[in-house]
């Protein structure tokens, strides 16, 4: 079973940190990076294998899409 999560919850921007791009929370990642991943054909299942760090599941990768 998925547990919901509020996407404002995931994703923050911050004067300063990445240019004040909307980025994952408590991480260097922003959403536009996701979206270029997932552009280039990068599946979500990809996405999370390339940023190993990253501890979101492929339907977060999604809202995040969605969000973009």
């Amino acid at each position: 079973m998925t547990t919901a999560v509020d996407i404002g919850t995931l994703i923050v921007s911050t004067p300063g940190t990445c240019g004040s791009h909307q980025r994952l929370a408590k991480t260097g990642i922003t959403v536009k990076n996701i979206a270029i991943d997932f552009n280039a054909a990068l599946t979500p299942e990809q996405i999370m294998d390339e940023k190993l760090h990253l501890t979101l599941s492929p339907i977060q990768i999604y809202g995040l899409l969605a969000y973009s």
